[in-house]
């Protein structure tokens, strides 16, 4: 499903869009309310390559992507945008991740922590069909490439640095082993080349 093919229902004029990479702490865009929570049968993994925003055409970073997978559940943020939000928010975020990231997107169930229904959110996901996407590798490999990338928007390690953050603080019950064996990879890495200086 692409960005502009979203119907909105006139009913409502409301839209909730779930974030599980950049958009938990950088949506950029306005919105109404936002809640913590998961959606199922997702895994959460750093197999999407990045040219523009955390690396280059020589050197792509490595940004999260979302997996499909029985029993598995991704914990991030959902951004409710009501009325004349939803427009700048899909024009935003149709630049931001679909034609600078090479996501498509599709309609999911989001769960908030707090309890209480479930509401159908906008996910953009990267599948193996983009020519960005890098697919799975080591947590070592993953780490040492997110080390030393550097896009428009900044560095690679920053943003693995506060999505894992972001999970600590507001999910710390959740055990997100491969953005935390990435994460140690990473650093470890850092480690080894200020030492090598």
């Amino acid at each position: 499903m692409k960005p502009q093919d979203i119907l909105v229902p006139k009913s409502s004029s409301s839209l909730w869009i779930f974030g599980y990479g950049s958009l938990v702490w950088k949506p950029d865009f306005k919105y109404k309310q936002s809640k913590v929570g998961y959606i199922r049968d997702y895994k959460r993994r750093f197999w999407h390559g990045d040219n523009f925003h955390r690396g280059n055409d020589e050197l792509p970073g490595r940004v999260v992507t979302l997996i499909p997978e029985d029993d598995a559940s991704t914990w991030g943020v959902a951004f409710e945008v009501r009325g004349d939000q939803v427009e700048p928010a899909l024009d935003y975020l149709n630049m931001r991740e679909a034609v600078r990231g090479g996501y498509i997107t599709e309609m999911v169930a989001f769960h908030p922590k707090e309890g209480g229904p479930s509401v159908s959110a906008l996910l953009y996901i990267a599948t193996s069909d983009n020519p960005l996407y890098l697919g799975p590798a080591a947590p070592e490999e993953i780490g040492a490439r997110i080390a030393v990338c550097e896009g428009r928007t900044g560095h690679n390690l920053e943003y693995l640095l506060r999505l894992a953050a972001f999970m600590r603080t507001r999910c710390p019950h959740v055990d997100d082993q491969h953005l935390f064996a990435v994460e140690a990879a990473a650093l470890a890495m850092v480690s080894y080349l200020l030492e090598a200086q």
